[in-house]
């Protein structure tokens, strides 16, 4: 049995600034995406998104920006309207207090992509076309996010077996039984796992959409099964059929996922071409 190691959450004091390790994580993502991304302009059905290199740099830079702000607006409106509505209704200022914590996933992405379709027609560009772009270069960001988790000794596992040899102790969790490295779990399927697939699919010509639409359908599946292993939110618990509530959101992800691919299959025309 393990015991999680106690590291300060804070990187680095700078008189009154406190640098936090979850923040740096937030950088290295970013940092991740424009890296991906540049290379990805390289596959050859993406050519036809940039025509000298400045100017494939430039739309780098701006989809990483518009991303930017998509996760960090829609991930705070998420989670206060899919984890805690009745709070923020009450307290509406709340909301703006993003120091005290409380991101979502799923909110996170519902702001990226509405951020690339005001992108897409200010520019005059299909906007699954720039949602295919993103995709492979989004997973090890997410990666980077869940060894912030870690390191704070957040979002803890449930219960492990006795014999599990990697079950950890989370003090804070207020218990000392061994529980499932969760933020482990999700770094490997939903970072690492689904980079290698995705980027390897997106490698070849796809129909407009096949990508987004792999993306949905592997973060959905990869997320729903970690969250069996994963601790419910204390003030939810399990919901209907004993699924979390990132069970729940996943649920929607996976059929818009599966209905984008089939579409894109069935209709879309390959990019690039």
């Amino acid at each position: 049995m393990l015991t999680h190691p106690h590291i300060d959450p804070v990187a680095l004091q700078l008189g009154p600034v406190a640098i936090h390790w979850y923040g740096l994580t937030y950088l290295v993502a970013f940092g991740l995406f424009y890296f991906l991304a540049t290379r990805r302009l390289a596959h050859p059905n993406f050519a036809a998104l940039h025509g000298d290199q400045a100017c494939s740099r430039q739309m780098v830079e701006d989809l990483l920006f518009f991303g930017v702000v998509g996760v960090i607006v829609g991930g705070r409106l998420g989670y206060c309207l899919f984890y805690k509505p009745g709070h923020y209704l009450q307290h509406p200022l709340e909301v703006l207090a993003v120091w005290q914590g409380g991101m979502s996933f799923h909110g996170g992405m519902l702001g990226v992509f509405a951020a690339l379709l005001w992108y897409a027609r200010s520019r005059q560009r299909p906007w699954l076309q720039l949602t295919d772009f993103i995709a492979p270069c989004v997973p090890l960001g997410l990666a980077s996010g869940r060894i912030g988790n870690f390191i704070n000794g957040e979002l803890w596992g449930r219960f492990a077996p006795p014999d599990l040899p990697w079950g950890m102790v989370f003090p804070g969790s207020g218990s000392m039984l061994a529980r499932h490295p969760s933020q482990v779990y999700q770094f490997l399927l939903e970072g690492v796992l689904l980079f290698v697939l995705l980027w390897l699919y997106a490698r070849k010509p796809r129909r407009m959409g096949q990508v987004s639409g792999a993306f949905l359908v592997g973060y959905g599946g990869f997320r729903f099964i970690a969250e069996y292993f994963r601790e419910p939110d204390a003030f939810l618990g399990l919901l209907a059929w004993g699924w979390s509530m990132g069970q729940w959101l996943c649920v929607p992800m996976l059929l818009a996922g599966v209905a984008l691919w089939r579409w894109g299959t069935v209709r879309g025309r390959t990019v690039g071409a």
